[in-house]
């Protein structure tokens, strides 16, 4: 059955107000496969039915769910190479030599998913930054994958995706069918629920910020409001690592681009820091 206009809308609406992300005309696909599972344990007969359902009467729980089931979870082990070489490379070498051994090293991995980045970037840095002076804050506006992140728990079909066995080998341990987290990598990493649109989440200030493929579903107002947000926990010098197809450049002036190898990484300006 085709997803009537007015609903579509009103999830459209729901979904922007609460998350900013854009479900534009022709999405109409996304949502009933997202809300499929919703409708099934809700009883109704179709989606397009559930969607009616909510619009007459619906808890702040249901929305919740509609808007988590809708906001996009799609991630991998070192997800694009890029970005972690250039942390090894370039960024996190710059920053220790700065600061020397002056405080832990502070990164956000902004709109986690279930956990690869944080744990990706953790695995990344473990020889490079000393132990006990690393500290990671996930955090993504969904709960539920939240929780798994907190777990440290993956089937293999996940650890498939794009973790090497070096690094299995090195940080994980068999839990059963499944594989664990080793606890001295989960020890440097924590998680919190965050939506970008809010105040920035404690835990800063950040010297690295992960805000990969996320700006990408935003319009420029939103884009612009994340980034001055963002500003506001990093650290002076500190550096934004955005998407292969993301930038910073006609958004916010207030980051300098900075290429490194075959990518760039953007750094808070000096002027902006004073």
């Amino acid at each position: 059955m085709t997803l009537a206009a007015e609903n579509f809308s009103f999830v459209a609406d729901l979904v922007r107000r609460r998350s900013a992300i854009q479900l534009e005309a022709g999405k109409e696909y996304l949502v009933e496969s997202r809300l499929l599972p919703l409708a099934r344990t809700a009883g109704t007969v179709d989606v397009d039915a559930y969607i009616r359902s909510l619009r007459s009467v619906a808890s702040p729980a249901a929305l919740e769910a509609v808007v988590e089931a809708l906001t996009t979870n799609e991630t991998s082990w070192f997800r694009d190479a890029q970005p972690f070489a250039t942390l090894t490379d370039h960024v996190v070498p710059e920053l220790l030599g700065a600061r020397g051994a002056a405080g832990p090293l502070r990164i956000w991995s902004a709109a986690c998913s279930t956990g690869q980045e944080p744990y990706s970037i953790a695995m990344t840095l473990a020889d490079l930054v000393p132990g006990g002076r690393l500290r990671i804050l996930g955090t993504d506006l969904n709960q539920q994958v939240l929780a798994r992140a907190r777990t440290g728990r993956y089937s293999q079909l996940e650890v498939n995706r794009g973790l090497p066995v070096s690094m299995l080998v090195k940080h994980f341990t068999r839990a059963g069918v499944d594989w664990e987290v080793a606890a001295p990598l989960r020890s440097a990493i924590s998680f919190a629920q965050h939506n970008l649109l809010d105040v920035p989440p404690a835990g800063g200030p950040f010297d690295v910020v992960f805000l990969r493929n996320v700006l990408i579903y935003f319009d420029l107002a939103t884009k612009r409001d994340v980034l001055r947000r963002v500003q506001r926990v990093v650290r002076p010098g500190g550096y934004l690592l955005l998407g292969a197809a993301e930038t910073t450049i006609g958004i916010d002036d207030d980051w300098e681009r900075v290429t490194v190898g075959r990518g760039s990484v953007y750094r808070l300006n000096a002027r902006r820091a004073a």
